[in-house]
């Protein structure tokens, strides 16, 4: 594998040093916020119309050359009202990819050609023969701030990334860092990798990235990052994930729906530096919800969407099912610091309501730069990125809870009902019999009525129900769960957090 991923990139005139030098000399100047050069009627405009601006096939970048990758365009307009600049690098050049409004189709919009001249572009796609030979499939987008969305075979796409975050959910207000300039190499007729870099600008900080795409079935992105701070900053969030979760199985919708779950991500997984596995099932919570886990050099972290069925989203026309989880695999020590899950609640599927991120305990110095690497698999196989003796949550579900009465009438009794079902290679291989208990800690809001673990014969794993009450309701429950056998941990920590009802 290692192998595989093997660069030969295609210039020497080019490299992340050069983006490195642009951004500590940006880093040592005053922020100068990007100045709109949209015209009225571009920067006004409702989505429904934006969406109408169309790229033209026939004008990607590297169609008049033997390359399976392809460059296609976002137009500006609505809030993405400051243009990008992209330069393509080749073995022996590097210059600016200009703007071509012939290179749109504005279908039924009218739009004045004079008011366009000294335009930009706001973004650029990545376009590759993923799903076959004939077929030009996008594989990556790069548009707004610093973010950024890839998919890989038979996927659509869900979650986001980012280059940076800053402050998030801090009182004093979030900074969104923007990628203002791109560099992206000319990829040879044989590659099935690209090469590109980004300078990063905000009022607080600069970066040099240098991101490269590897086209599989589950796409790689491997990232490498030199940061400069301008200014001090509260909360510096390494790799962002931005999602959406909106209901599940174990927050069911508040109105009735005919769609049993709709989310990009349904859970955060966490392998710490000493490969212990934790999953925390994400919620739309009634208040914005801070949660942290501490760890020392994490070996992987990120956002997973594990239920794979149609059945589980009844959706044709969103596919929430084909939606691909994100798994961070950090390159090198990333040290002491802790994970950050950021909920925040949302009434619809339209807003990203889930952030997740690595904050270091040491914060870098003003000036100096600070360097990480990690490597994201953009995948629909989390099984596969998950250590095989170690079993995990296929799914937490959540109901009523209730007390069976003599006449085996079941009455509810005011608690709630979790059941979580574990699942794995080395579960599936114990008998039905075999002696399984589990470990569970609650905080001390928690009455725990029940702990009951049972042999699931559908899934060959088992399922641990437990029922609590809330002590003081207008405080949320944090629950935690693992099963062990003997002194044999055989699962990741099922972390869980019943939110208050207020």
């Amino acid at each position: 594998m290692a192998a595989a991923f093997l660069v030969s990139g295609p210039s020497a005139a080019f490299s992340l040093d050069d983006v490195d030098a642009k951004a500590k000399e940006l880093s040592a100047k005053a922020y100068s916020a990007p100045t709109s050069n949209l015209p009225t009627a571009l920067r006004q405009m409702k989505f429904v119309d934006y969406q109408k601006i169309r790229f033209r096939d026939d004008k990607a970048e590297w169609m008049d050359i033997k390359t399976p990758f392809k460059l296609n365009f976002y137009h500006q307009g609505m809030h993405y009202d400051t243009p990008v600049r992209i330069n393509e690098v080749t073995a022996t050049s590097t210059h600016r990819i200009e703007y071509d409004r012939n290179r749109f189709d504005f279908a039924d919009l009218s739009v004045d050609e004079a008011a366009t001249r000294d335009l930009g572009y706001a973004g650029f796609r990545v376009q590759y023969p993923l799903n076959g030979k004939d077929k030009s499939d996008e594989v990556l987008s790069m548009l707004g701030a610093s973010y950024f969305r890839v998919i890989g075979k038979g996927q659509v796409y869900g979650l986001s990334a980012r280059g940076l975050a800053i402050d998030t959910a801090v009182s004093s207000g979030e900074e969104f860092p923007r990628f203002t300039e791109y560099w992206i190499e000319r990829p040879k007729p044989e590659d099935k990798h690209l090469v590109i870099y980004a300078l990063l600008d905000s009022p607080r900080a600069t970066g040099a990235y240098r991101f490269i795409l590897r086209m599989r079935d589950e796409a790689v992105l491997d990232v490498k990052a030199r940061v400069y701070l301008r200014a001090e900053v509260s909360k510096l969030g390494i790799a962002p994930l931005t999602s959406m979760f909106l209901f599940g199985s174990h927050q069911p919708s508040s109105q009735v729906n005919y769609r049993p779950q709709l989310h990009d991500s349904e859970g955060l997984s966490i392998q710490d530096g000493n490969g212990q596995w934790l999953y925390r099932p994400l919620n739309n919570p009634r208040r914005l919800s801070l949660s942290s886990y501490p760890a020392e050099n994490p070996k992987g972290f990120g956002l997973l969407q594990r239920s794979r069925a149609f059945s589980d989203y009844e959706d044709l026309d969103d596919h929430y099912e084909k939606r691909p989880s994100a798994w961070i695999e950090p390159q090198g020590d990333w040290g002491k610091g802790r994970f950050e899950l950021v909920e925040i609640p949302t009434p619809d599927e339209t807003n990203d309501n889930i952030v997740a991120f690595w904050v270091p305990e040491n914060m870098p110095k003003v000036g100096e730069p600070f360097e990480f690497s990690y490597r994201t698999y953009w995948t629909m196989d989390e099984a596969a990125h998950h250590d095989q003796d170690v079993a995990w949550v296929k799914q937490t579900l959540r109901s009523a809870g209730d007390v069976r009465q003599s006449n085996l009438v079941r009455q509810p009794d005011g608690s709630t009902a979790l059941l979580v079902d574990f699942v794995g290679p080395k579960l599936a291989e114990l008998p039905a019999d075999a002696p399984v208990s589990t470990q569970v800690t609650t905080d001390e809001n928690t009455e725990l009525l029940q702990n009951e673990l049972r042999y699931n014969e559908a899934t060959k794993g088992w399922r641990l129900t437990l029922r609590v009450k809330l002590k003081d309701p207008t405080k949320p429950v944090v629950l935690r769960a693992h099963l062990i056998q003997g002194e044999d941990v055989l699962s990741e920590t099922w972390s869980y957090q019943l939110p208050a009802n207020e």
